[in-house]
């Protein structure tokens, strides 16, 4: 009996212990200017262990993931970071020019053997090295081109002009050169709609600064996606099992990519975006016991994982919820987001150390750091 009083006890004092911590972390949250020392300060964490070399970056993973998704996991926490860096600059002008700097380093790491290596392994062939042939290598180059937009959109040097030139030049290529325009993200693999979308995205930025260049590749892969590739909830496809699948065959979509499809959107099409989001909220919002994304719309699941989502308890999407702070925030909704914002410190708790700030999560995985980061500035560029 006392055995049994004492655990409870010590159940009660961790819950109320871990109550308090949420309500004070939560303190702030709702605003860019009150968020301003909480976002500079995860800023600085997240600047401190990226910026590194790609070796120490690469180690920075969780190892149990395996060397690829190592690698993978490295370049997506440095697109991620370069998207907020983005973000902060338009929120809090005096950090553009440190931001500049930052991002051309974090390109540099991307453009790295090391980093690259997790496509090159895949397709049997480094993609920086074969952009005139016609193997997709979308995974790797969407990403790069996307980061060079960035660092154009805060005025980079022309330094990576004629590599973004290349990039875009042969996305565009090879999604006309599709049979349904769209690109395998890994040979005899899935299509993943997301990879594709920043692609697209990079292209939309890309037309920004050429007179349009490339807008007719963009407004065909929307078109081609609301006409052929939109499953019954108005979402457009998570992902498609093969080139050979057509419209009508049974559509993947899960809450993870949705909302990661939703963020993307909104530098392609922002009136789409904001449908998408309608739908994302209908289908895929979960609001008890803890707000978040679901990574099923069309049933329950108790317990589940895969590499993207996470472990999916209770039909809770773990980057499903994180990438949900995207558009929400984009779209001023704060309700969700600092919902989802509430949900994201209970599982991750905050901490500060020496004027720097990052959930424990963190030291687990630091891709996740860098997309709530990126998730929780997002605004238009």
């Amino acid at each position: 009996m006392h055995i049994l009083l004492f655990i409870l006890s010590l159940i009660v004092l961790v819950t109320v212990g871990k109550c308090i911590h949420v309500s004070i972390r939560m303190q702030g949250i709702g605003s860019f200017e009150t968020e301003k020392e909480d976002l500079l300060q995860r800023r600085a964490f997240l600047l401190e262990k990226v910026l590194t070399t790609p070796e120490n970056l690469i180690k920075e993973m969780p190892s149990a993931v395996g060397p690829i998704f190592q690698n993978e996991w490295a370049m997506y926490s440095c697109s991620m970071l370069s998207a907020a860096l983005v973000n902060m600059s338009h929120l809090y002008p005096e950090t553009r020019e440190e931001s500049v700097v930052a991002i051309d380093s974090l390109i540099r790491i991307v453009m790295s053997k090391e980093l690259r290596n997790y496509d090159a392994v895949r397709w049997g062939e480094d993609p920086l090295e074969s952009l005139n042939g016609p193997n997709s290598h979308i995974s790797y180059i969407s990403i790069l081109a996307w980061m060079i937009g960035g660092y154009k959109t805060l005025g980079g040097d022309s330094k990576y002009d004629s590599l973004w030139d290349s990039l875009c030049e042969t996305m565009s290529r090879r999604f006309y050169d599709s049979p349904n325009f769209n690109l395998l993200t890994y040979p005899d693999g899935y299509v993943y709609v997301p990879d594709e979308l920043v692609g697209i995205a990079a292209l939309s930025i890309y037309a920004r600064f050429h007179d349009g260049r490339y807008s007719d590749t963009v407004d065909y892969w929307i078109k081609n996606m609301k006409e052929n590739w939109t499953d019954a909830t108005g979402m457009i496809a998570s992902l498609f099992p093969d080139m050979e699948c057509k419209p009508g065959d049974f559509l993947y979509v899960l809450g993870s990519y949705s909302a990661l499809i939703c963020y993307y959107m909104t530098f392609v099409d922002v009136d789409y975006a904001r449908e998408l989001y309608d739908v994302l909220k209908t289908k895929f919002v979960k609001r008890s016991p803890f707000a978040g994304i679901r990574e099923y719309w069309y049933k329950n699941s108790l317990l589940d994982f895969n590499i993207d989502a996470g472990p999916v308890i209770f039909n809770l999407s773990p980057s499903g919820t994180a990438f949900g702070i995207g558009p929400a925030t984009y779209f001023e909704d704060w309700e969700i987001r600092n919902r989802f914002l509430k949900t994201a410190e209970i599982a991750g708790t905050t901490v500060i150390r020496k004027g720097k700030r990052h959930y424990l999560l963190a030291d687990i995985a630091l891709v996740g750091e860098a997309i709530t980061l990126a998730m929780r500035t997002a605004v238009h560029w």
